[in-house]
């Protein structure tokens, strides 16, 4: 196993040292033979700030705030983040944070800033500026609480070569440029320690993260280290400074947001991998959601978890039964009931499943409990007629399975899911109303 998967890592730098995965330019900064390039460049254009991975990742409240990240190729002192509203000279200055870490043996340059005080309804402008250089003006956008949206939805990224995911990754938002935020299902990368894999997962969304937010969420591939054992998440938590829960543990680990009139939950499904290091994660999760939704509730309330609920039979495992996952699904599914969740995503099994309303751990006549989508694969790692279908599930997407991606277009009165193609084909269709 160990082999193999070295082999995929060795794979990817040969192919970024050829050029194969420097889609956008973003690997190519990384080899010393091309600094010069980079040097030559900064040269010929005084007052450009060159700034990598630049991304906009989802705040507590995201029609008052948001965070922005990035990345430079050396320590930069006093950067500052300039907000603006669209059309208005007035600017407003933050003050960018050093957040660099030491990870693959590569110390990252990151920086960070939270930006407040936004008001809802309004669009903005903002750019990265260092002494009297500066970068491009970027999009942003503050939400209402009323307003209806759209939002793209990622399964698991994990690839050997990441080719398929960045191509269905750029279709998707050059078919939906509208939409106002995205969300990642967790598995980003293959191995969570690998600093190129993360590179080529960033180079997907490098156009999307920079003019709408990101909502991240760990999968187990993001706890392993380069020997193909489980560590801690150190890279995705440091990469991805989401909203805080309040945890001295697990912070980072779990969390959740507001966007327009819905409320998102985040949960973290790694406590076998987590496990190994503390304990506690889901019993801390199991009070912090109710704390969560007392405080926070919305008309619409979504959550957002890697492994699913649902346990299916194996081709070629006349042993595996059919059931109700135990690590995940009996413990959620009841709290889900009780909390009046309305929609469930999750992913890990790399297959397209919808299985309708659950309530009780059953399937009644009445669309009663939350919808439970199951988003399926976006990388090249497939699972080919592995899978036998579960007595829940109400559409399957034709095998072997490709890729895709969903869109969730939010209204006050309803809920439409949709999932497609990387080439834009619609394979399923389904509505959640509430009056």
């Amino acid at each position: 196993m160990t082999n193999k998967k070295m082999n995929r890592r060795n794979f990817i730098r040969a192919a970024a040292a050829t050029g194969v995965l420097a889609a956008g330019g973003t690997a190519l900064w990384q080899l010393d033979l091309l600094r010069g390039v980079r040097d030559t460049a900064l040269r010929q254009f005084p007052g450009v700030f060159y700034i990598e991975r630049l991304r906009q990742i989802v705040a507590a409240d995201n029609a008052h705030g948001r965070v922005l990240a990035w990345e430079v190729l050396s320590p930069v002192e006093e950067q500052t983040v300039e907000l603006r509203v669209q059309g208005s000279e007035e600017v407003r200055r933050i003050a960018a944070e050093d957040a660099r870490f030491t990870d693959d043996g590569t110390e990252v340059y990151q920086y960070t800033a939270d930006l407040d005080h936004l008001t809802a309804g309004n669009s903005y402008q903002y750019r990265i500026t260092a002494g009297d250089a500066a970068t491009d003006w970027q999009m942003l956008y503050a939400p209402t609480v009323n307003e209806s949206y759209k939002m793209l939805i990622f399964p698991d990224a994990q690839s050997s070569d990441y080719a398929d995911w960045k191509q269905l990754a750029h279709l998707a938002w050059a078919r939906n440029t509208d939409a106002q935020l995205f969300v990642c299902m967790g598995d980003l990368v293959d191995n969570g320690e690998d600093r190129l894999q993360w590179t080529e997962f960033f180079v997907g969304v490098k156009e999307m993260q920079r003019s709408i937010p990101m909502a991240p969420i760990m999968g187990n591939h993001e706890t392993y280290n380069l020997d193909w054992k489980v560590r801690l998440p150190e890279a995705y938590l440091n990469y991805f400074k989401t909203p805080r829960n309040g945890s001295k543990d697990f912070e980072r680990y779990y969390y959740s947001f507001d966007y327009g009139d819905v409320h998102y939950i985040v949960l973290c499904t790694q406590q076998k991998e987590i496990g190994e290091f503390k304990d506690g994660l889901v019993a801390e999760q199991l009070a912090w959601i109710r704390r969560d939704l007392k405080a926070h509730r919305k008309r619409w309330n979504i959550v957002l978890m890697h492994k699913d609920v649902l346990q299916y039979r194996i081709n070629g495992r006349p042993e595996r039964t059919e059931g109700i996952d135990e690590d995940n699904g009996r413990v959620w599914m009841p709290v889900f009931d009780e909390l009046g969740i309305d929609i469930v995503f999750s992913a890990h099994l790399h297959t397209y499943r919808n299985r309708g309303h659950i309530y009780g751990f059953e399937k009644g006549a009445e669309k009663k409990g939350p919808l439970y989508i199951l988003t399926g694969v976006a990388g090249n790692v497939r699972y080919p007629n592995l899978w036998i279908d579960h007595a829940f599930d109400e559409v399957t997407l034709p095998q072997p399975e490709t890729d895709n991606y969903l869109t969730m277009d939010v209204t006050r009165d309803a809920i439409e899911i949709a999932c497609f193609l990387t080439d834009g084909t619609e394979m399923d269709r389904v509505r959640v109303t509430k009056t």
